[in-house]
């Protein structure tokens, strides 16, 4: 299966929807964390965004029992929302975003984790859709209701306790998706009252030197990226950000990459920094 799809395939599908009536489109744009003017994406999605395609709001669909941002909510919640908005498990999904590589991967990650068995991201996103001068809408879109049975990929998701154990054992394959600044403590963290710095033996790669001309970098690009971090795609990697949100591209970069033992921590930064035992290292 192709993890990235192109406006022209996408669009291929939108003109023969009798052939491909279980194709469901996604925006899946978060506002960036730390922006001094908040961005509405939902107000720029019913302004102009492809045919047919639903908001697929992050925020909206996490867990709101934790003050933890974006965390993956109960199987249970999952299959409620995903059933409401109209996605069944044999959809074929494709998600995008409305500028760059930021959020859709979170998107991607979640229903993965959550048991979608056809998932895509559309290569450059909306941007590389209205660049194809294909059609856009605006307006919200509703889709009739469907049956997602969600089944939680443990083996997909990390906790604390699990990220503390391999920390424990000197599991040095752990990549933090935050900003070099932010890894090294010299820059502060957008939310409040966290010290910036990293796990013992993470490893830093900002998630924005996955992406090119808003897109994410072809597999052989992502490859040499991760050798010349050391990191063995043949063992286990866990991937870490600020919230759980830019860990997923490194996750779906690492899968393009041929991984196939990733794991994302949930909690990332903004769990694992509030721990008074936390080993807080700043370079």
């Amino acid at each position: 299966m192709n993890l990235l799809v192109t406006p022209a395939w996408l669009a291929a599908r939108l003109q023969s929807p009798d052939n491909n009536p279980d194709t469901i489109i996604l925006d899946a744009t978060l506002p960036p964390v730390g922006v001094t003017a908040p961005i509405d994406t939902h107000a720029r999605y019913l302004a102009q965004h492809i045919p047919g395609a639903i908001f697929f709001d992050i925020e909206d669909l996490s867990d709101h029992t934790t003050p933890l941002p974006h965390m993956l909510p109960t199987a249970e919640a999952f299959s409620r929302s995903m059933s409401s908005l109209g996605i069944a498990n044999n959809a074929t999904i494709v998600i995008y975003e409305q500028e760059s590589v930021f959020s859709a991967p979170r998107a991607w990650w979640m229903l993965r984790t959550m048991g979608a068995e056809n998932v895509h991201i559309l290569d450059g996103g909306l941007r590389a859709w209205i660049e194809a001068s294909l059609p856009t809408e605006s307006g919200p879109v509703h889709h009739a209701p469907a049956t997602f049975h969600a089944t939680l990929n443990h083996d997909a998701v990390k906790n604390l306790a699990q990220l503390k154990a391999e920390l424990s054992a000197n599991q040095k394959q752990i990549l933090d998706a935050r900003s070099t600044a932010r890894f090294n403590g010299t820059a502060p963290e957008p939310r409040p009252n966290l010290s910036s710095g990293h796990m013992p033996g993470a490893t830093s790669i900002p998630f924005t030197e996955l992406v090119e001309d808003g897109r994410l970098k072809p597999a052989d690009k992502l490859r040499e990226l991760f050798a010349a971090k050391k990191i063995d795609l043949h063992q286990p990697i866990t991937t870490s950000c600020g919230s759980g949100v830019t860990a997923a591209v490194i996750a779906l970069g690492l899968e393009l990459a041929g991984a196939k033992d990733v794991s994302l921590y949930d909690g990332s930064w903004a769990e694992y920094a509030q721990q008074p035992d936390s080993i807080i290292e700043k370079d």
